[in-house]
C-alpha cells in the first residue's frame, strides 16, 4: 500500500522544464507547446532583467527522443524571432520557479558577459558533402604516382602487389584528405567576414567534408547568405551544399544544469 502511494506522488510530481534564458522584465506567454505532449504553456520565470522560459513538466529524466528534442528546439526558435536566446542543454529541469530564480541569482554576472556577447547573434548549419567516387576519379586520373601503382598491380603477380596495393590505399587516402581539407580552407575563407564566429564538427559518413556552424550578426543575415548561395554556384559540380538556419546559438552557447543542482 506504501509503495502504490508512492508511486502514485511520483507520477504526479511536477517540475519545471526550462528551454533557454532571455533578457526581458515583462512576462510572456508562448502558447500551449511545451514538451511532453500535454499541451502546457510555455512562460517566463524572472530575475531582475532575466527571465527563464519554462513550462510545467513531470519531474523526470526527458529522453531525446525526436518528439522531445524537436519539443525543445521548436521553444526557442519560437522564443528567438522576438528576443537573444541562452539555449539551454536538453532536459534540463527544476523543481520549482523559486529554485529557477536562484539559478538565475547565482548565475547573474556569467548570463550577464553571454548575453552581451551573443546579443543580436543567430546561429546557421552548413553541411557540405562530396561524391567520393568521383573524386577518387580525379585523383586518380591526376597523379601519375597512382597510374603508375595501378599499372604496377595489374601487371604484377608476385607478393609485391600486396605491398603497391597497401601503398596505392594510402596515397589515395592522403590525396583526398589534401583535397576535402583545400575545398573547406576555401569555404571557411570565403565566410570569414561574413560571420562573427564558427565552429568546426564531426562530419557524419564518407561523403560529408565539412560539418560547421556559424554565428552570424542578424543585421549581416542576408551578406551571409549571399556569400553561401555565391559559394554553392562555385561548386555546383564538385560539391552539395546544405544550408540550415536560422537557429539559436547551440554551438556557441550550451548551459549545461544537473538536476541535483536545483534540488540544493
Amino acid at each position: 500500500m506504501v509503495d502504490d502511494e508512492q508511486s502514485a506522488q511520483q507520477d504526479t510530481e511536477q517540475g519545471r522544464y526550462v528551454y533557454c534564458i532571455i533578457r526581458t522584465d515583462a512576462p510572456r506567454d508562448f502558447g500551449p507547446v511545451g514538451i511532453g505532449g500535454r499541451g502546457d504553456h510555455v512562460y517566463t520565470v524572472h530575475f531582475n532583467e532575466f527571465a527563464a522560459v519554462v513550462s510545467n513538466c513531470q519531474l523526470i529524466v526527458f529522453d531525446p527522443t525526436r518528439e522531445n528534442a524537436l519539443a525543445h528546439e521548436h521553444v526557442n526558435e519560437l522564443v528567438m524571432k522576438d528576443f537573444t536566446v541562452l539555449p539551454m542543454s536538453f532536459g534540463t529541469v527544476f523543481r520549482t520557479e523559486d529554485d529557477i530564480r536562484a539559478f538565475l541569482k547565482g548565475t547573474y554576472d556569467a548570463l550577464s558577459d553571454v548575453l552581451q556577447k551573443m546579443d543580436g547573434k543567430i546561429e546557421f548549419g552548413l553541411k557540405v558533402n562530396w561524391d567520393k567516387d568521383q573524386v577518387v576519379r580525379e585523383i586518380e586520373s591526376d597523379s601519375e604516382e597512382i597510374r603508375r601503382l595501378k599499372e604496377e598491380i595489374a601487371s604484377n603477380t608476385t607478393t609485391s602487389t600486396y605491398f603497391s596495393r597497401m601503398q596505392l590505399g594510402r596515397v589515395v587516402e592522403s590525396a583526398l584528405q589534401a583535397k576535402a581539407d583545400a575545398y573547406v580552407s576555401e569555404i571557411y575563407e570565403a565566410l570569414r567576414d561574413a560571420a562573427i564566429a564558427s565552429r568546426s564538427n564531426k562530419p557524419i559518413g564518407d561523403k560529408m567534408i565539412m560539418n560547421a556552424a556559424f554565428l552570424v550578426d542578424r543585421e549581416k543575415t542576408k551578406i551571409f547568405d549571399d556569400q553561401i548561395s555565391d559559394i554553392a554556384k562555385k561548386y555546383e559540380n564538385k560539391l552539395s551544399f546544405l544550408y540550415t538556419g536560422p537557429w539559436p546559438p547551440y554551438n556557441f552557447v550550451n548551459i549545461r544544469l544537473k538536476l541535483e543542482r536545483a534540488e540544493r
